[in-house]
């Protein structure tokens, strides 16, 4: 190595393939069926499921059999350096938000049966508390374990007969960082990262969603098997993690 040349470490001195320190806080908003507090270190999510009698209007209008699930995700106003304006006093949502509550959506429909949640619609709310890079994996991870908590709550009350999730469902984020692959960036890691993916993927090992871009970069087939291969080794330990987190919050 030359005097010029600095060894490779990132900001954090995690190694490439090392989750940020994960925890799961259930119950945490009490009026939900079920709730967590996600924090991938720094950025910490609530996700909440509540449960409505009823599905929307197209889905009565069109006859469409079985429920519905859709999220909401916002950033609250203190969850970064500079002060985020609340959507309600811009008058409108922006593009960012509308595009992840429709992954966090879209992501839970993938391993769930509609059909089986006859006549009801599970809404989950997603509340960034602080952001330091993946609030959107965040929000899919902690959302499943809402969901799940709620919907086995359900069938303990015999609201429900058969659990209509198919698999679990995490997510997590992957990028190039200094050149060299790495797992789950934090905001600095993300900023400067040339190739950038979020990856949502099932317990089971199948992937709901692939995002990835290049930074004014372009990268190759075999840099993205890479980046694949990270994301499944992390997304595996995640699924265990929300495994617990489920079980202790049915404890409550």
């Amino acid at each position: 190595m030359s005097e010029s040349e600095t060894p490779f470490a990132r900001p954090d001195g995690r190694a490439v393939d090392q989750l940020r320190p994960i925890s799961f806080e259930t119950g945490i908003a009490p009026h939900a069926l079920g709730s967590v507090l996600v924090s991938f270190e720094q950025t910490r999510v609530i996700c909440a499921a509540s449960i409505d009698e009823r599905v929307p209007g197209w889905m009565r209008a069109q006859k469409v059999e079985g429920g519905w699930m859709t999220a909401e995700y916002s950033m609250l106003p203190y969850s970064t350096l500079d002060r985020k304006q609340r959507d309600i006093s811009r008058g409108k949502s922006d593009g960012r938000t509308i595009e992840i509550q429709r992954l966090i959506g879209r992501s839970l429909r993938a391993v769930f049966d509609l059909k089986k949640l006859t006549g009801k619609t599970i809404w989950i709310d997603c509340d960034v508390l602080q952001a330091d890079g993946g609030t959107r994996t965040a929000s899919i991870t902690g959302a499943y374990v809402a969901a799940q908590i709620a919907i086995q709550k359900l069938m303990a009350e015999g609201k429900l007969e058969e659990n209509p999730f198919t698999d679990s469902v995490a997510a997590v984020s992957v990028g190039v960082y200094q050149n060299v692959p790495v797992l789950d960036l934090n905001y600095l890691e993300d900023k400067a990262a040339t190739v950038d993916a979020n990856l949502v993927m099932t317990g089971s090992g199948k992937y709901v969603e692939v995002q990835s871009s290049g930074e004014e970069a372009t990268f190759t087939r075999e840099e993205l098997d890479v980046l694949l291969e990270l994301g499944s080794k992390g997304i595996a330990a995640i699924t265990a993690l929300q495994d617990s987190a489920i079980a202790q919050g049915l404890k409550a």
